[in-house]
């Protein structure tokens, strides 16, 4: 039997989504990536289900070729491993993607903001007379505070809000929607607490107001028409406050997030608490961050120990 690319990769990314629960993201990332291999099998008149090892080295070869970053090649190529994975367990195709491995990157090391540049980009989202102003600062707040990804954050519904007693004091929490569907409870600081109220009692109900869906009133975050706010408008709160900083370039959703393990590890937080707040499945991910307090540590004993140089 002749199997089609197009039916089999669509049935390849149902199973992504049904069962193993993967993000509209990651699944978005893999659509991407079969339709770049899609398109080299039908430059090189090549067939999906007997391709040999030795072409799937030339098609890794051509997207070095292309300028394409090794991050992105081996997300190409983990893509690839998987869809062969399951091409073999559900119709015996030989996989020939055993031989495939990823390409060493560079060790990188995320870049954290300092307190002040979190509290100046924090303070730079009180626009007078602008009340679309609360609903950013609560965003960014969100972001510091709780460690969210901007998926997480734009994906919150005002049932999300919770309230747990820790040791006889009541504190509120956060639902958060992670990566393949996890769920996790973060505590919300009263920081956050108190932007996301501002908003929700100042300015969530004129939006609300303008809803053309019922759905949308679940939303925690709304745009001015009144539907669930956009990772796009979301990233776009972030750099306003970057524009308005002068930290153009060096901030993301992400650094925020960057910033709020490090910061909690500076504290002295231990790290597998910081691995659940992340919603890491495996503490090796989190460690990366250790290795920021680790560098502060050596220039604070170069810089201060009589006998460290």
């Amino acid at each position: 039997m002749v199997m089609q690319f197009e039916s089999v990769s669509k049935a390849f990314l149902d199973h992504l989504q049904i069962e193993r629960g993967l993000s509209l993201n990651s699944i978005s990332a893999y659509r991407r990536d079969l339709v770049n291999f899609a398109s080299y099998l039908s430059k090189k008149n090549l067939d999906f289900s007997t391709i040999e090892a030795e072409k799937l080295t030339e098609y890794e070869i051509s997207l070095k070729a292309s300028g394409l970053a090794l991050s992105s090649i081996n997300r190409a190529v983990s893509a690839l491993k998987t869809f062969y994975k399951y091409l073999a367990r559900e119709h015996g195709i030989s996989d020939p993607t055993t031989e495939m491995t990823a390409n060493r990157l560079p060790r990188k090391l995320p870049k954290a903001l300092t307190l002040a540049e979190v509290t100046s980009l924090l303070d730079s989202t009180q626009r007078v007379g602008d009340l679309s102003s609360l609903r950013d600062r609560a965003i960014l707040e969100v972001l510091y505070g709780t460690g969210a990804r901007v998926s997480e954050v734009v994906g919150l519904n005002l049932s999300d809000l919770g309230k747990s007693t820790l040791a006889g004091d009541e504190i509120t929490t956060l639902k958060l929607r992670g990566k393949g569907s996890k769920e996790r409870i973060v505590p919300l600081g009263r920081y956050a607490q108190e932007a996301i109220e501002n908003y929700v009692i100042r300015l969530r109900p004129a939006y609300l107001e303008k809803s053309k869906s019922n759905r949308a009133t679940v939303a925690l975050f709304l745009n001015s028409r009144g539907a669930r706010l956009s990772r796009q408008s979301a990233w776009q709160a972030v750099i306003d406050a970057a524009h308005a900083t002068g930290l153009t370039g060096k901030v993301s959703p992400h650094v925020f997030r960057h910033s709020y393990a490090t910061h909690l590890l500076d504290g002295g937080a231990d790290i597998r608490v910081v691995q659940e707040l992340l919603g890491h499945s495996s503490v090796t991910t989190t460690q990366i961050y250790t290795l920021i307090t680790i560098d502060k540590v050596r220039e604070a004993y170069a810089s201060a120990h009589p006998r460290a140089n």
